[in-house]
């Protein structure tokens, strides 16, 4: 089947890979001139582990190309919308570039197209884009929403192997269409759900909220460990172990990041005080626990040099929002970083994969210019520093070498946001240590 993808980010570039690989003949179409002139010479512009590989060899097969015009939406039998919907400075989301591509599209559709709006978009939205489709257009189309549910670092395998794949439209050539589309995952049993497009929208937004919740409950709970002395991993276990509870997402740390979870936390907030006059409040509570969260590292900080963080110097270990991605985007790392700069300290920080990103961030903004050192070597990161924080559970942190951070370390601390270290080494070497609801008897 031939397939254009509009957009080449995380999502739209990921799909079109993906459908590729399925065997579709497909085309990702991106305005960007450098992202389009780099993935033709096989070069992905976001980090993802195995894309760069499948995006080669189904280049190879000539199965995937990648162009800045419209002109391959003539020949497609489907169409994905997968351009980004950011959040505006009041939550909601943006949808200037998703109807600037859709008036695109439409001024070259052919008759008996299926129009699928990949992007995440607030609740009503497919009234709006299948409005302005018709307003470009004479000839028959078919609207359908399709949300993703990949996460960064393990995408591929999300998109291969997924939980569910739902399907938003009215009309049963489309779904058939569809389902035709992924017919590879239902020969591997994986359920496709058919539903209403508002239905399909509100799954997007009600799945990506209610992860968000968990994240925020556990981290409450760990502060709350902090302070009575219980272990939240002693309570972790203990919860999670009820199946109707379960375990993902449920492991207390510095709070969510990323490019999805904070934007849809705000929209769907915005979009339901403001389309729809209700008042989302365990969400908001979502919010507000998350953003507290983000700084409680620097708050243990601060409250170990008594208050006077002038002159020091602290190693960051990770600034990507999760492993296994260089996206930085919402990352607790950069308000840990900004809360240090502004009390007067300087940071060093390594990542194996977002450190140039987070050095391009520090760097163009004027408060925190010139202050947050990028280092190659974990290690060298923490030379002469006042502490070591761990933001990131990148897997080789998971189990390094205490005594050579103890060596490079001047002032003996360590501050572990993701709870990744074992306490017993930390404390034999008679480091300081503090973590997020760990019970830790010297402290």
């Amino acid at each position: 089947m031939k397939v254009t993808v509009i957009g080449t980010g995380y999502v739209g570039l990921v799909s079109g890979v993906c459908f590729a690989e399925f065997g579709h003949d497909v085309t990702c179409v991106d305005i960007n001139e450098k992202v389009i002139a780099g993935l033709r010479e096989g070069k992905s512009h976001i980090y993802e582990p195995g894309l760069t590989d499948m995006m080669g060899r189904n280049m190879k097969a000539n199965r995937v190309s990648f162009s800045t015009n419209y002109s391959s939406v003539k020949n497609s039998k489907v169409v994905f919308l997968a351009v980004g919907t950011p959040s505006g400075e009041d939550g909601s989301a943006d949808l200037s570039y998703l109807q600037e591509a859709t008036i695109s599209v439409a001024s070259e559709l052919a008759a008996e197209t299926i129009v699928v709006i990949k992007s995440t978009v607030p609740i009503g939205t497919h009234k709006e884009i299948e409005a302005t489709i018709a307003k470009h257009t004479k000839n028959k189309f078919y609207l359908v929403n399709n949300p993703e549910f990949l996460k960064e670092g393990a995408a591929l395998d999300d998109f291969m192997k997924p939980d569910r794949v739902v399907i938003g439209c009215k009309d049963d050539y489309a779904g058939k269409i569809m389902e035709e589309l992924y017919a590879p995952l239902m020969l591997q049993g994986n359920p496709i759900y058919r539903m209403s497009n508002i239905s399909a929208e509100m799954t997007k937004y009600a799945s990506n909220c209610f992860l968000a919740t968990k994240i925020s409950f556990i981290n409450d709970i760990a502060k709350l460990c902090d302070i009575t002395g219980a272990d939240i991993e002693e309570v972790r276990r203990g919860m999670t172990s009820d199946k109707r509870i379960g375990g993902q997402f449920l492991y207390p740390g510095p709070g969510y990041g990323g490019s999805c979870f904070p934007k849809d936390v705000k929209a769907l907030m915005y979009t339901a005080k403001n389309d729809f006059d209700y008042d989302m409040r365990i969400i908001k509570a979502v919010e507000a626990v998350n953003n507290e969260q983000k700084i409680y590292m620097f708050h243990k900080i601060k409250k170990h040099f008594a208050g006077d963080l002038r002159g020091k110097k602290f190693g960051l270990w990770g600034v990507s929002f999760k492993p296994k991605t260089d996206d930085i985007r919402e990352a607790p790392a950069i308000d840990v970083a900004r809360a240090l700069i502004a009390e007067g300290a300087v940071v060093n920080f390594f990542d194996p994969e977002g450190g140039d990103n987070f050095k391009q961030l520090m760097e163009s903004d004027s408060t925190t210019k010139g202050k947050c050192y990028q280092t190659h070597n974990k290690y060298d990161c923490l030379n002469e520093t006042d502490g070591m924080i761990l933001m990131t559970e990148w897997s080789e942190f998971r189990a390094p070498d205490y005594h050579e951070i103890k060596k490079r370390l001047r002032t003996p601390v360590i501050f572990d946001a993701r709870n990744i270290l074992k306490t017993e080494k930390v404390l034999e070497l008679g480091l300081a240590y503090y973590a997020i609801g760990k019970r830790i008897s010297s402290l």
